[in-house]
């Protein structure tokens, strides 16, 4: 599966020079998609949140990503397809032996997984990831870290987006080997702040923090920090 690295390094090498700058993009020929999952979670929530942010990102970070964003299976070879893959919902979440498997297998040839809590699914989450991960703990990523600072930067970390338990927002992430290879905001909720501006009523502030911290997410897992 190194040919997941491998396609990530020419896709964002084509489109950015050090200073992330235009170079020579390509036809929007590459997706991101939505993790479906199953145990009855509505892992099709927020429905305009991913065209939104694939627009943003192709405006301000000049890529050519494709406005399609489909829904992949966790089990499904299909995964593979996609360098980067956003799961959300408010319920549910159960992963087979062969689901799990299977995204531990994209996660560690270089594929990306960013979880966002919709609400109401953080214990199921933590529960299924222990199956694809169960030699890893969440850690809490540090301000410091390039997810945080590059494109766009976030000194004290994660933007509160959505109020859920009065809690500060938290960025968790799984790494391996040092590397960042899944990413989950709890109280934070970006992909609602990546919705269409009348879905949640959110200020135009938060909406552009919540899009500003999707592109950093984008811009590192093909980037890897670069």
């Amino acid at each position: 599966m190194n040919f997941i690295k491998t396609f990530l390094f020419v896709l964002f090498g084509l489109f950015f020079n050090a200073t992330n700058a235009i170079c020579d993009p390509l036809p929007g020929t590459y997706k991101i998609a939505v993790l479906k999952y199953k145990g009855g979670g509505d892992w099709y929530a927020n429905p305009t949140a991913l065209p939104n942010l694939v627009k943003f990102v192709n405006q301000h970070l000049k890529t050519k990503l494709d406005a399609t964003t489909p829904s992949v299976e966790v089990g499904s070879s299909e995964l593979f397809d996609f360098p980067f893959v956003h799961m959300t919902g408010h319920g549910n979440v159960v992963f087979s032996n062969d689901d799990a498997n299977n995204l531990r297998t994209y996660l560690l040839a270089g594929g990306f997984l960013h979880i966002s809590d919709n609400y109401g699914m953080d214990a199921f989450v933590r529960k299924e990831m222990k199956k694809v991960f169960p030699e890893l703990e969440w850690i809490e990523v540090p301000f410091d870290h390039p997810v945080y600072h590059g494109p766009f930067d976030f000194d004290n970390g994660l933007p509160k987006i959505h109020e859920h338990d009065n809690q500060p927002p938290k960025g968790l992430g799984l790494f391996w080997e040092g590397k960042l290879i899944c990413f989950y905001d709890v109280e934070c909720d970006l992909g609602d702040g990546w919705e269409d501006a009348g879905v949640h009523n959110d200020s135009e502030q938060n909406r552009l923090k919540a899009l500003r911290m999707g592109a950093n997410l984008i811009s590192y897992a093909f980037l890897g920090g670069s």
